[in-house]
C-alpha cells in the first residue's frame, strides 16, 4: 500500500464519520423526514461515500467512530462547511436553519445560543466570506 493509499484511506474515514455524525443527528428525533433523506443522499455524494458504505452507515450509524472536532477553530472549519452545504441545497426551504441548528448542537455549540450562531453562519455565507473570514466573523459576532 503507497502512502497516497493511506492517506486517501484516512481521508474516507473521516468522511464517513462526518456521514455517520449527521446521520445520527438527523435520527435524533427518531425518523429520517423526506428532506432530510434527500439532504443525506446530496451530502453523500460531496463526501463520495459509496453506495455500499452509505447503506451501511444508514443501516447501523451508531456503529460508525465519530470524530468530533477537537478545536473551536475545527468546529468552525466544519460549521462553515455545513453552513455552504445547507444553504446551497435548495431543496431545504425553510428548514435549512433547523437542520443547521441540529448540526451545530451535534458540534457542541450551545443550545443557547445555537440559533444566533447559526442565523450569522448563515448570513455570512450569503455573503460570499471565505472560511478564515467566516471563522474570525463568528469568533467576534459578541463584539
Amino acid at each position: 500500500m503507497s502512502f497516497s493509499d493511506l492517506f486517501d484511506s484516512g481521508f474516507q474515514k473521516r468522511n464517513q464519520g462526518h456521514f455517520a455524525a449527521i446521520v445520527r443527528i438527523a435520527m435524533s428525533d427518531g425518523v429520517i423526514t423526506d428532506e432530510e433523506k434527500a439532504f443525506l443522499d446530496r451530502l453523500a455524494g460531496r463526501l463520495d461515500i459509496s453506495d455500499r458504505d452509505y447503506k451501511e452507515i444508514l443501516k447501523d450509524y451508531m456503529t460508525h467512530p465519530i470524530n468530533p472536532p477537537t478545536s473551536y477553530d475545527k468546529r468552525l472549519e466544519r460549521l462553515y462547511d455545513l453552513a455552504r452545504m445547507v444553504y446551497a441545497d435548495n431543496h431545504l426551504g425553510e428548514r435549512q436553519t433547523d437542520i443547521l441548528e441540529r448540526l451545530a448542537v451535534g458540534l457542541s455549540f450551545s443550545p443557547e445560543n445555537v440559533s444566533y450562531v447559526v442565523d450569522k453562519a448563515l448570513k455570512l455565507v450569503n455573503s460570499g466570506v471565505d472560511s478564515d473570514d467566516f471563522a474570525e466573523k463568528i469568533k467576534n459576532m459578541n463584539r
